[in-house]
């Protein structure tokens, strides 16, 4: 029998940078059973956000957080 951690759900915050107003420019809730697993998802959103075919709004930032509403996890165009 596989011991599974218990799934939580993540929020994904794409930001944008300041010279356009900064802010949260899209939400999205994800459902995974580790920390780990919601790095690499938020990770995937930063990198499809920043490639030079991207569509819509300019994106600086990624942040994730926790259900708490906690920031657990950040990255920026400028790391």
């Amino acid at each position: 029998m596989e011991l599974r951690g218990v799934p939580e759900i993540y929020r994904i915050e794409t930001i944008a940078p300041e010279e356009d107003g900064g802010g949260v420019i899209r939400r999205t809730f994800v459902r995974v059973d580790s920390l780990e697993a919601a790095k690499e998802r938020a990770l995937r959103v930063f990198t499809r956000a920043r490639v030079p075919q991207a569509t819509g709004p300019t994106v600086e930032a990624v942040r994730l957080l926790n259900g708490a509403g906690y920031e657990v996890f950040s990255i920026n165009a400028r790391d």
